[in-house]
């Protein structure tokens, strides 16, 4: 599997989670503690995967380039990803960077490196994509978490994520326009579905840079979050994805999905969405009717679930990024 380094949580991100859950993230830092070290466990190792119940964390590990992505680490990317819509027991992922950065695009010095042009198409061209699984859905809902730069092809992996959630000091931008490369990896597809083309155009021709206000403005991310708490705040959210029924959470996506990009028309929309109703989504579906027949889960209160209880730290910071 191309190197591809993984472990259970318990071990590396083990220390991690209930430090970026239960630390005060109010210091602005080039790098968390527990980003360097993720990165000093990992030291060669350019993607970590860890894993907690049924969420899977997927971080970028190459911070001395601001996690910059070469063609080797697009395909482990490529193979983490893989792996984890593979994986029965995974229901959400989380994409992050280790170091500081979410990612800051492709890596600039392989693509100077190339001394034939066939050499470079050859990794332009290759069917996935040059940051990793570009060109094609991703089967399971992913998060993103936005820190430090998320710029160039890093903010086209962004976008291949279903939802994202920035820190508040974070940068986007294409980037790369001022150095005369293009977008490949989707951009220029998913950016206008989300935010419309005419913002998209903006953002693409001008390479100017988004903060995280204007981000959240346009509907470019989901939600800012406190310097230090992106990590945290991508897991929770992507916790709050996982304890539900998966049968149906991956109907709805990818009706909602192929809607937006694949039917010719909006008649053929609906009746994909009707096909694609399974006798085991049923099942899944006369299992909760059930439970409300019986009265549970009226009042938002869901049987089988227990929400996290929330930190006086977590609570007055939800309400600074409430102001945000």
């Amino acid at each position: 599997m191309l190197g591809l380094k993984s472990c259970r949580f318990g071990r590396n991100l083990a220390k991690s989670i209930p430090s970026f859950l239960s630390r005060d993230c109010t210091t602005t830092t080039e790098s968390t503690g527990t980003d360097q070290q993720m990165a000093n466990s990992h030291p060669e190792e350019p993607i970590v995967v860890e894993k907690e119940n049924n969420i899977t964390l997927i971080g970028i590990n190459r911070p001395k380039v601001r996690n910059a992505i070469d063609s080797i680490t697009g395909r482990k990317l490529s193979a983490a990803i893989a792996e984890f819509e593979n994986d029965p027991k995974a229901d959400v992922g989380v994409l992050h960077g280790i170091g500081g950065s979410f990612c800051s695009g492709y890596d600039l010095s392989e693509l100077a490196g190339q001394q034939e042009p066939q050499q470079a198409l050859s990794i332009v061209h290759h069917p996935e994509g040059v940051m990793g699984p570009t060109r094609r859905m991703i089967r399971k809902p992913l998060v993103c978490a936005i820190t430090g730069y998320c710029v160039a092809g890093g903010l086209e992996l962004a976008l291949m994520c279903d939802l994202r959630v920035m820190e508040e000091n974070a940068v986007l931008g294409f980037f790369n326009r001022r150095f005369g490369v293009p977008l490949i990896d989707g951009g220029t597809v998913r950016l206008p579905a989300l935010i419309g083309l005419s913002r998209a155009l903006d953002l693409i021709l001008t390479g100017r840079t988004v903060t995280a206000k204007e981000a959240l403005d346009i509907g470019l991310v989901n939600r800012v979050v406190a310097v230090g708490a992106g990590l945290g705040q991508a897991y929770n959210l992507a916790m709050s994805i996982a304890k539900y029924p998966q049968l149906c959470i991956r109907h709805d996506r990818d009706a909602a999905y192929y809607g937006t990009f694949s039917a010719e028309s909006f008649e053929q929309a609906l009746e994909r969405e009707a096909a694609n109703v399974t006798v085991e989504l049923l099942q899944e579906a006369k299992e909760g009717a059930d439970k409300f027949r019986q009265g549970i889960g009226r009042g938002g209160s869901f049987s089988g679930i227990k929400e996290r209880k929330l930190p006086d730290w977590e609570r007055a910071e939800m309400k600074h990024e409430s102001k945000l």
